[in-house]
């Protein structure tokens, strides 16, 4: 029997800022995906109720995946009623094969097996194939719709930040950003470029002691710890000008600039770095391939392809970066670690017999001079 209150939330991302582990987590997330899957495994969850599919089977989603593979529970497709049905707070209970909601009788649990999961998993490769044709079309029917994005069509607001000349890091919650992120440490402390975190990119940043400078998104994920840090906040709103999140801004008291354009935020902060004369750009965390935009429930990838069409001389990956930057070692670094190598050995010369009469002798010619 597993029994704990219920932390529940349509987005998962906004769930796992409340969870703890013994919390029961309800979701509603279709084909869970990866950034996800490790975002609950970090919270220490022995189970999940999710009230859609985990795995639908029309691409191969990794979450579901990744939490079973480290021993998590599912509990699957319950549907959106009983999502409905249950509040934060509540107590749930799970005996077997059916789920008790405050002491009464909800439903029965359907449990995701990981055997069967595994033959769906294979098969899902198949079905990718068969959506690729409508992937590149769909890419290749907005790309024209968009291409006033890269045509200098939509404003980019000015900002206090000087970008023109120099590094930018632009951090997004992708796969293995966090990984990503410790592997570029050295890369930030000697180079200090111009970090722009996409939404809830900046948590992340922060925990790892790093600061952004800029924060862009729809603001639905950043933590206010994040917004109060950073030095500027840039609002992506629709192309009409609806910014659902500037009022959370506003009702912090903070200022932000808006940019009005289609496409995602990581677009629009790569595009803002580009136009804003970066040297150079190092994406961490980027979404760039078809399973990527079909996890975060994208048909297409029009306004990323215009992206990176136009700023690509420019445009390098964070793992192209841990590889091949050195950290140069300082003088300093060199002469102190020298220093702490010599102190064990001269610790060891001053208690051996001939190296005391060495000394001994080096003290009566000194007070011969002296005299």
């Amino acid at each position: 029997m597993v029994k704990g209150k219920v932390k529940i939330d349509r987005k998962t991302k906004n769930l796992v800022k409340r969870l703890r582990p013994d919390d029961i987590p309800v979701i509603l997330h279709e084909d869970i995906d990866e950034v996800a899957a490790y975002s609950l495994l970090e919270k220490k969850v022995k189970i999940i109720v999710n009230c859609a599919k985990s795995f639908t089977g029309r691409f191969p989603a990794l979450g579901a995946r990744i939490l079973l593979s480290n021993g998590v529970t599912i509990i699957d497709d319950l549907g959106e009623d009983i999502f409905n049905q249950i509040k934060e707070g509540d107590l749930l209970e799970i005996k077997e094969d059916k789920i008790y909601l405050n002491g009464k009788y909800l439903c029965v649990a359907k449990y995701l097996k990981k055997d069967e999961f595994e033959y769906f998993y294979q098969k899902s490769f198949k079905e990718m194939e068969n959506l690729l044709e409508d992937f590149i079309e769909n890419t290749f029917e907005y790309a024209k719709k968009e291409k006033g994005f890269i045509l200098g069509q939509f404003e980019m607001p000015e900002l206090k930040t000087k970008i023109a000349g120099r590094h930018v890091l632009v951090v997004t919650r992708g796969s293995s950003f966090k990984k990503d992120i410790k592997a570029i440490k050295s890369y930030i402390t000697e180079v200090k470029p111009v970090i722009i975190a996409v939404d809830g990119a900046a948590d992340a940043l922060l925990q790892e002691k790093i600061k952004p400078h800029i924060i862009i998104g729809d603001m639905d994920s950043v933590s206010e710890e994040s917004l109060f840090m950073c030095d500027e906040i840039v609002v992506h709103s629709y192309p009409n000008g609806y910014a659902p999140g500037l009022k959370r801004i506003e009702s912090l008291g903070l200022q932000a600039k808006v940019v009005a354009c289609p496409g995602t935020s990581e677009d629009v902060a790569l595009l803002l770095a580009y136009e804003k004369g970066a040297e150079l750009i190092v994406s961490v965390g980027s979404h760039s391939s078809m399973l990527d935009f079909l996890e975060k429930g994208r048909k297409g990838m029009s306004s990323t392809f215009l992206v990176r069409l136009k700023i690509g001389s420019k445009l390098v990956d964070a793992r192209g970066v841990s590889k091949l930057y050195t950290e140069r070692v300082s003088l300093k670094y060199i002469g102190v670690l020298i220093l702490s190598a010599l102190i064990p050995i001269l610790a060891i010369l001053m208690v051996t017999p001939p190296f005391q009469y060495f000394f001994y002798l080096i003290q009566l010619k000194l007070r011969v001079i002296l005299r």
